[in-house]
C-alpha cells in the first residue's frame, strides 16, 4: 500500500497529456484518470482509487459502450457508411450514442419513456439525435421502448439496434479498455472492484480483464441499489426473486440477467446492497472534501468500494467507476424541496447542507 499511495503523492500538479493528437471525438474516449480519494483511503488504511469516466468526451463511461457496440457493426459489415443507429435508453448511452454518430457519419435514432426530463430529451436533440418519446409501460408490452427500438431498426436498411443491455460487445469494449487501464494504472496491484451495474457491460467487461490478469487474485463485487434484484441473486447463490422497491440513481440496478452480466456472473465474488441514503451522504462529502461533482451512481460505487475495504482489511487497493458527474442531475441531486420529498435530506450531515442550493 505505501509505494502506491506514495506514487500517487508524487504525480506532478498536472495531468500527463499523451504523446501525440487523438483521432476526433472516439479517439478521445478511454484512458482516463484513476483518482486516489485521499480521505476515505486514510480512513480505511486502504487506496481506494475511482475511475473518473465522466471525463470522456461525452461525459461518461457510457461513451465506451458506445463505441464499442458501433465498431462491433461496423466490423461484422451490419452498419455501412450513411447507416442509422438505434437505441432505446433513457440516459447515458443515448448520449455516447449520439455523439458516436455524429463524429462517424450516422443517423442517431433514440426511443424513450416519456417520463424522462426535458432536459435529456432537447440534450439528445442538440447533439444531433432524432427523439421518439413513447408511453411508458413494462418491459413485457411489446409498447415498451426498447421493443420499439427494435422494431423501427428492422423496418430500414442499414440500420442496427444497438441493444445495450444484450450486446455483448458492450462488455467487450471495457474488456479490451477499461479494465487493463486500471490494471496497468495501479501497476497491477488492485486487491478487488466493486461496481454497481445496468447493461452488466461494465462490471462485466472489467471484471473478466482483472481476473485474467490477476490469475485470479483480483476479486470483483457487485454493488446495488434498492429496487434491483442482483444483491439477492448472487448473495443467494442464483434465486431471482421479484423486483420491488425503487432508488434515486439512474441507470443502475436490475431485474434479471442481460446477457452482458451473463458473461462474467457466475465469477463475481460477492454483492453489497447500498441504501440511498448512504449514496446521498456520500455525494455531498465527496463534493467537499475532494472537490468532486458527481451522480448519485458514482457515489453508490464509491460507498461500495469503502465497504468492501472494511470487509477486506488494511493495506488493500480497491478500485471503482466514475460513471458521471453531477450536471445532468444537479436539479434534484441539489434541491432541498427534492430531496425532502425523497425523505433524503436527514441524511446529509448538517455541516454539508449548505451545498443543497437550490429550492
Amino acid at each position: 500500500m505505501q509505494s502506491i499511495s506514495a506514487a500517487f503523492r508524487a504525480r506532478p500538479l498536472t495531468r500527463a497529456f499523451t504523446s501525440r493528437p487523438v483521432d476526433g471525438f472516439v479517439g478521445a474516449i478511454g484512458n482516463t484518470p484513476l483518482i486516489r480519494l485521499h480521505k476515505l483511503s486514510e480512513q480505511t488504511g486502504c487506496n481506494i482509487v475511482a475511475k473518473s469516466e465522466l471525463q470522456n468526451p461525452g461525459g461518461s463511461v457510457k461513451d465506451r459502450a458506445a463505441l464499442g457496440v458501433i465498431r462491433d457493426a461496423e466490423n461484422r459489415g451490419l452498419l455501412k457508411p450513411g447507416g442509422t443507429v438505434v437505441e432505446g435508453t433513457a440516459g447515458n448511452t443515448g448520449i455516447g450514442l449520439a455523439h458516436v454518430c455524429r463524429a462517424r457519419g450516422y443517423r442517431c435514432v433514440i426511443f424513450m419513456p416519456n417520463t424522462q426530463s426535458q432536459e435529456k430529451i432537447d440534450l439528445l436533440r442538440m447533439l444531433g439525435a432524432e427523439v421518439h418519446p413513447v408511453p411508458a409501460v413494462a418491459y413485457e408490452n411489446p409498447a415498451n421502448y426498447n421493443h420499439q427500438a427494435r422494431n423501427f431498426a428492422k423496418s430500414i436498411p442499414n440500420a442496427i439496434w444497438t441493444d445495450q443491455f444484450d450486446n455483448t460487445a458492450n462488455a467487450e469494449a471495457h474488456y479490451r479498455s477499461t479494465g487493463p487501464e486500471i490494471w496497468e494504472q495501479t501497476g497491477g496491484k488492485v486487491d478487488a472492484f466493486i461496481c454497481a451495474t445496468g447493461t452488466g457491460g461494465t462490471l462485466a467487461g472489467i471484471g473478466r480483464a482483472l481476473k485474467e490478469k490477476s490469475d485470479g487474485k483480483t476479486q470483483v463485487w457487485l454493488a446495488d441499489p434498492p429496487g434491483s434484484v442482483l444483491y439477492s441473486y448472487i448473495s443467494s447463490g442464483g434465486k431471482l426473486t421479484e423486483r420491488s422497491g425503487g432508488s434515486i440513481t439512474e441507470g443502475i440496478g436490475q431485474g434479471r440477467i442481460t446477457n452482458n452480466l451473463g458473461t462474467f456472473v457466475k465469477n463475481i465474488d460477492g454483492a453489497l446492497h447500498i441504501p440511498d441514503e448512504k449514496s446521498i451522504a456520500m455525494l455531498y462529502d465527496l463534493l467537499d472534501t475532494e472537490g468532486l461533482y458527481l451522480g448519485a451512481s458514482s457515489a453508490l460505487n464509491v460507498v461500495a468500494a469503502v465497504e468492501l475495504a472494511k470487509k477486506l482489511g488494511p493495506g488493500k487497493t480497491i478500485a471503482t467507476i466514475l460513471c458521471d458527474g453531477a450536471y445532468r442531475y444537479q436539479s434534484r441531486l441539489f434541491s432541498k424541496k427534492w430531496l425532502q420529498a425523497k425523505g433524503l435530506e436527514s441524511a446529509i450531515p448538517e455541516h454539508l447542507k449548505k451545498y443543497a442550493v437550490l429550492d
